[in-house]
């Protein structure tokens, strides 16, 4: 079943939404090979369609595909870690600022919500606290007001939490993080108060202080 609720005007679009979610949710991992017929067979369509949403994949940079047509999922790279996290250090702190200053009572209290359902980031949580995690975020930046902003930062973060996915599987990922978990909190209270400077202030130093973080150092550090 297609995990989306996007509406979709093509088999293509069904196959597109469908491949992409399975990738960004690590359903399909990095390195692992896209079963072109045996998706065409579970989704009830031809391969052609298949085809157009993995030619899609690729110029996303999401999938890789050889002269056989042999499709894998792309791996996690330093360039594009660094470049998806550079962007949310430039556009999250003034999402929060935004947020801080716009917010509405219905949207605190989404704010609230999410920050209840809170775990930290560990390999003890797991990808529950990944999913918490996003949408504690996406509660924030969403209370922006800026809708090209947020679905800037919808996209960047899909594509990110493949890297908080490999941040687990390091040392860092099995360590707590209460100073990461605490900033949420901290995070919060400040946009209640509206106090949209701090709030932007502590978002770039949360960002900084992030697992993903960890994961760029890693990435960035050659090894033997």
């Amino acid at each position: 079943m297609v995990s989306t609720t996007h509406v979709f005007s093509s088999k293509g679009d069904v196959a597109y939404f469908e491949v992409r979610h399975r990738i960004l949710s690590g359903e399909l991992p990095a390195g692992s090979r896209v079963a072109q017929y045996e998706l065409a067979s579970e989704l009830s369509m031809s391969i052609t369609p298949i085809r157009e949403a993995l030619r899609r994949l690729s110029s996303e940079g999401l999938v890789t595909v050889d002269a056989h047509r042999d499709v894998r999922v792309a791996g996690i790279s330093a360039d594009e870690g660094r470049q998806l996290f550079e962007i949310r250090l430039a556009l999250e702190p003034e999402a929060t600022a935004l947020a801080a200053a716009r917010h509405t009572s219905d949207e605190l209290e989404a704010m609230r919500l999410a920050a209840s359902r809170l775990l930290p980031v560990t390999r003890q949580w797991g990808e529950a606290a990944i999913q918490a995690h996003s949408a504690f975020h996406r509660s924030v930046y969403a209370a922006s007001g800026n809708e090209a902003m947020i679905r800037m930062l919808d996209d960047l973060w899909a594509k990110s939490d493949r890297y908080r996915r490999a941040g687990l599987q390091l040392p860092d990922g099995a360590e707590p993080r209460d100073v990461d978990h605490r900033q949420h909190l901290e995070l919060l209270e400040l946009i209640e108060r509206r106090d949209a400077e701090a709030a932007s202030a502590l978002a770039r130093r949360h960002i900084a202080e992030s697992l993903t973080s960890s994961v760029l150092h890693k990435l960035a550090t050659p090894t033997d």
